[in-house]
């Protein structure tokens, strides 16, 4: 009586009308949260060799500045603007362009690349057919032919076993015959 009701119960629920489920809800958009930040530092008091400063109007778009001071006692300003598009940074000085080489670091650089290569074509063995196995150590042999002799004694060992498994099994099947002519 349980399983049918049961059964009456669960099909009434699957067909429900449920077209009120699929109406779509939305949440609305949480309010801006505008933010302004900014700091200097130093690496001792009262010393400013940095400093940052960043606005957010809170649609997702960040414009901000920040300065600091090179190795060359130089100071140095990106400002940037950040949105969906990505990071946009304006920097206030142009990159430096790759020192040229001296004469001598082009003679140092040239000898390298000359040793390079000469080092690699002496590495390079256009005939790999020709590579030979490592020279076996004593040690090396004594333990190869260890292992054989092993090897062979165990698949001695098996063979045995498999023999004398194979005999059984044939006098396991003439007892059987036996038994079964004798009824």
């Amino acid at each position: 009586m349980l399983c049918p009701t049961l059964f009456l119960a669960t099909l009434a629920l699957v067909s429900c009308d449920v077209s009120h489920l699929l109406e779509t809800t939305t949440t609305p958009e949480p309010p801006p949260h505008p933010y302004v930040f900014s700091y200097t530092a130093g690496r001792y008091p009262g010393h400013a060799d940095r400093t940052h400063t960043e606005v957010s109007d809170g649609s997702g778009v960040v414009k901000g500045s920040f300065s600091y001071v090179d190795p060359r006692q130089k100071v140095r300003t990106v400002d940037y603007v950040a949105d969906k598009q990505g990071f946009h940074p304006i920097l206030s000085h142009v990159l430096p362009e790759h020192p040229a080489d001296s004469e001598s670091v082009a003679q140092a650089k040239n000898r390298h690349y000359q040793l390079y290569a000469k080092i690699a074509e002496e590495h390079a063995n256009p005939h790999p057919e020709l590579i030979s196995a490592p020279i076996e150590s004593q040690a090396v042999a004594e333990a190869r032919a260890k292992h054989a002799e092993l090897f062979r004694v165990i698949a001695e060992q098996h063979a045995r076993i498999a023999a004398e498994r194979e005999a059984l099994l044939r006098e396991e099947e003439e007892k059987q015959q036996l038994q079964e002519l004798g009824q």
